[in-house]
C-alpha cells in the first residue's frame, strides 16, 4: 500500500513544460520556434472569400459559388431538413415545430424580401445568425451553408411552380409516378 502512495506521489510533482519560459535548446533563449510565415492552421486556408463568407469585400454575393448539382441540393435538404426545418419547416413557410410550440416564427422564405436576397444572405445567416436565430457556423461546415442556401432557392422556386412550368417530358415523368 506504501508503494501505491509513493507513485502516486510521484507522478503528481511531475516537472511542467512552459511553453513561454526560456529555454538553453535554442540560441536565442526561446523554448519553441516560432511559426514560418505564412503557416495556416489545418482546415482553416479560407483564401476563397466568397466561399468562406458570403461577400466580396463588404458586399453579399448574388450567387452561390459552388456549382449546385443534384448532390448538393440533396445534401442540402439533409442538412436543411437537420438544422433549419425545426423553426423554417419543411416547405419554409416559417411554421416549423419549435414555433409551433409558442417561439416567435421566422419570416417565410417565399416572401418578396426573402425570394430576393442575394445568395450571400443565408449564408452569412448561417454563419452569424440573425434576430433570435443563433449562428450555425460550429455546427455546418461551409459547404454544407451553401448547400442549405441551394436547397432554400429550389423551395422557393418550387412553391410558386405549376405544371405548366414543367417540360412535356417531365410532366409526363410526373404524371407516370403519380399513377404508380
Amino acid at each position: 500500500m506504501l508503494l501505491l502512495c509513493g507513485c502516486r506521489r510521484e507522478m503528481y510533482h511531475q516537472p511542467r513544460s512552459d511553453p513561454l519560459a526560456s529555454s538553453t535548446l535554442f540560441a536565442n533563449g526561446a523554448a519553441s520556434r516560432p511559426l514560418v510565415p505564412g503557416t495556416v492552421a489545418r482546415g482553416h486556408l479560407d483564401a476563397d472569400e466568397q466561399f468562406y463568407t458570403g461577400k466580396k469585400g463588404t458586399n453579399l454575393i448574388e450567387n452561390i459559388p459552388i456549382k449546385v448539382t443534384r448532390q448538393v441540393l440533396e445534401r442540402g435538404r439533409e442538412r436543411y431538413d437537420i438544422y433549419c426545418s425545426v423553426c423554417h419547416g419543411r416547405t419554409g413557410a416559417g411554421n416549423g415545430m419549435i414555433p409551433q410550440r409558442g417561439f416567435p416564427p421566422p419570416p417565410s422564405y417565399h416572401i418578396d424580401r426573402l425570394r430576393q436576397a442575394p445568395a450571400g444572405y443565408y449564408y452569412d445567416v448561417i454563419t452569424h445568425g440573425y434576430g433570435i436565430m443563433y449562428s450555425y457556423a460550429e455546427r455546418v461546415e461551409p459547404a454544407d451553408r451553401w448547400a442549405i442556401t441551394a436547397y432554400i432557392r429550389a423551395l422557393q422556386l418550387s412553391h410558386n411552380a405549376s405544371l405548366a412550368d414543367l417540360t412535356p417530358s417531365e410532366r409526363a415523368q410526373l404524371e407516370g409516378q403519380q399513377h404508380e
